[in-house]
């Protein structure tokens, strides 16, 4: 625990805010690929293939309020890609600035090993600047760049592969 924000492996119960922190991000078209808000119920698969032993999920909390988020995800489905994940960082805006996204990056890059991973990355979109500096600050380096991969809005962003070997 650090001396703001308890962070823990998530439960059922928190899935709504988990949900809720990733929505406040959609509008502003740096951060995911979602055009929509998206339901607890379209989240529920996703929350349920996030297991402490292997793909953790924990959330931050500030008090008794969720306020952010961090997970590992399979990288790739065949079993040759085992040893690497994904992580995605998200904060509730009321926090973002404050130092949680860091806390929750240094702590995953921890505690990897423990979980058996030797790789780590995250996919961020180039006009994410921030997210890129935060990655970049704690050691990832860019590994590849998608050019143009996705349309927000009109508007053709390109996907940054971050990665860090353990």
């Amino acid at each position: 625990m650090s001396d703001v924000w308890t962070i823990r492996d998530a439960v059922g119960e928190d899935l709504p805010g988990v949900v809720a922190i990733y929505n406040q991000t959609i509008a502003s078209r740096e951060v995911t690929a979602d055009l929509e808000p998206v339901s607890v119920a379209q989240r529920a698969d996703w929350f349920a293939a996030h297991k402490p032993e292997r793909h953790p999920l924990w959330v931050a909390e500030r008090g008794r309020r969720l306020v952010g988020w961090l997970s590992y995800s399979a990288f790739h489905s065949r079993a040759a890609y085992d040893a690497t994940a994904e992580l995605s960082v998200y904060v509730d805006a009321s926090e973002r600035g404050k130092g949680l996204g860091r806390e929750l990056l240094r702590r995953a890059i921890a505690h990897a090993p423990d979980i058996g991973l030797r790789n780590l990355v995250g996919l961020i979109f180039l006009h994410n600047r921030a997210s890129l500096a935060l990655f970049e600050s704690e050691g990832f380096s860019r590994w590849g760049t998608l050019p143009d991969v996705a349309q927000l809005d009109g508007v053709a962003r390109s996907l940054v592969i971050v990665g860090r070997r353990l």
